[in-house]
């Protein structure tokens, strides 16, 4: 062995104090033997592990191959990061303001609830599914690991703002994602039946679940053979589906209501976040609203392509600046819009039954499962249930005159395996939520935002406040 200098052992010590560290964190000890890799890195020197920038004449290899060394060195250091440690996040759309921005860049924290052990680890750093251009998978879907999160901070609780994969993004049309193909193919399936009642002969008694099943069927079809519009239809894995942020207004084992526009856990009424905003129906003495105003009352240009064309308006406003706007003299007529229940039972909502006449702001009440937790089953529920016991947990289901087989075995009642979460956008009415599309289950959880970095106002331009340079190094608070 080579004479070694103090210096090396030191940092030979470093590395293999830190990579002993993460290996307990992992807790896979075979990725001990990864030590004797580090050994011969810095002391033995017996694999030539950096064969291929050394030249026959002993020269300092060519600008190339040193570019190259250094950027792999980055991909894989950006690799570990972007799994372990913090997430770059570009907020889409307008789903929580005024708590962030359409255009706000976070940091999201991948240890606050402990980081997922990649379900498809092979993938191209900083791509989520998609090859920009190219228009292919950024990923291999071999190997497949099944879900593990290693050891955070702390748990998912009531009110944080928390990053998590589309739930129902594990199938997607490639040219039509919103809303996606659940929601999609039973509006297709509606307009089949529509036009032709045959389609559900023999469903005359059956139950809701019976229903939606064969709706969906009847609309994937349909959206199947139409590619030119909705392109190909691609599955997902769940760490490979897209990535969306909202706040959590429910955890396992919480029961949710809205009532009025007002959300209640377990019967007490939450706390509302400070930027929490609803739609307004307004009527103006005549006078119109341009865009100045809307500045002023802090309305993203997304939002008020909902305003109308006066003197009628709806606009999304936080309480303070509700209260604002009633105090205009040229505000005529101002109220909270709310849908109410469909007095024809028609659902507007998940689970999209005619048995929960819930909407938009009156839902529930709603159980939100619990690991361990078990339920009774039955042909009214089995719509809320039904995509936990499959697509989430891994069962078959089946419904046969009027009983219900999990798995092929006849059952009443199912046990959770997982934890499971209600999410919702802070501008309540301009939300595509847990209210029309359901539970988000606990190995979606990416992580927390924990700090804006960077924020661009795409109505902007750069001479015009494109940069909100006041919302830089913003740290992201749930209250």
């Amino acid at each position: 062995m080579p004479k070694v200098s103090v210096a090396t052992w030191v940092r030979f010590s470093i590395a293999a104090l830190v990579y002993l560290l993460w290996v307990i964190w992992v807790g896979n000890y075979w990725l001990l033997l990864g030590v004797a890799v580090i050994f011969d890195v810095y002391i033995s020197k017996k694999v030539p592990w950096g064969f291929w920038k050394e030249t026959k004449n002993g020269k300092k290899p060519k600008a190339w191959i040193e570019w190259a060394d250094a950027l792999i060195f980055a991909l894989v250091a950006v690799y570990f990061i972007n799994l372990f440690l913090f997430q770059n996040y570009k907020i889409p759309t307008s789903s929580l303001e005024k708590t962030l921005l359409v255009g706000d860049h976070l940091f999201v924290s991948k240890m606050s609830y402990g980081p997922r052990i990649p379900q498809t680890p092979l993938s191209f750093p900083l791509l989520q599914n998609t090859v920009p251009i190219l228009n292919t998978k950024s990923y291999s879907e071999w190997p497949q690991w099944e879900y593990r999160r290693l050891k955070g901070f702390g748990e998912v609780e009531n009110n944080d703002i928390v990053v998590f994969n589309f739930p129902t993004g594990d199938t997607v049309p490639t040219k039509y994602v919103n809303p996606d193909i659940y929601i999609e193919s039973r509006n297709q399936g509606l307009a089949l039946v529509n036009a032709n009642k045959e389609l559900m002969k023999g469903y005359e008694d059956a139950s809701q679940w019976e229903i939606n099943k064969r709706l969906r069927e009847l609309g994937k079809q349909r959206i199947m053979l139409n590619p030119e519009y909705y392109g190909k239809v691609v599955y997902r894995p769940v760490d490979r589906r897209d990535n969306y942020v909202k706040r959590c207004v429910a955890i396992a084992g919480d029961t949710l209501e809205m009532r009025h526009n007002q959300i209640y856990i377990n019967g007490k009424k939450a706390v509302n976040p400070d930027g929490l905003q609803h739609w307004y129906n307004i009527i103006t003495d005549g006078t119109k609203l341009n865009n100045r105003f809307l500045d002023k009352m802090e309305v993203s240009f997304e939002d008020a392509a909902n305003m109308g064309m006066g003197p009628y308006y709806r606009l999304p406003l936080t309480k303070d600046k509700a209260e604002q706007m009633k105090g205009f003299p040229f505000i005529s007529q101002m109220a909270m819009d709310e849908h109410k229940v469909d007095s024809t039972g028609m659902p507007q909502v998940w689970p999209y039954s005619t048995d929960y006449k819930w909407s938009r702001d009156n839902y529930g009440p709603l159980y939100i499962p619990q690991k361990g937790a078990k339920v009774k089953l039955n042909l009214k529920n089995l719509v809320i249930y039904d995509r936990i016991i499959t697509a989430y947990e891994g069962n078959t289901l089946k419904v046969k005159n009027g009983d219900i087989y999990i798995n092929d075995v006849k059952t009443n009642e199912y046990t959770f395996k997982m934890n499971y979460y209600f999410m919702m956008g802070d501008n309540r009415h301009q939300s595509a939520d847990s209210r029309y599309w359901g539970f988000v289950p606990e190995d979606h959880v990416v992580g927390r935002p924990i700090l804006v970095w960077l924020s661009l106002n795409k109505d902007k331009s750069l001479i015009d406040g494109k940069i909100r340079f006041n919302r830089f190094f913003k740290w992201v608070v749930n209250e």
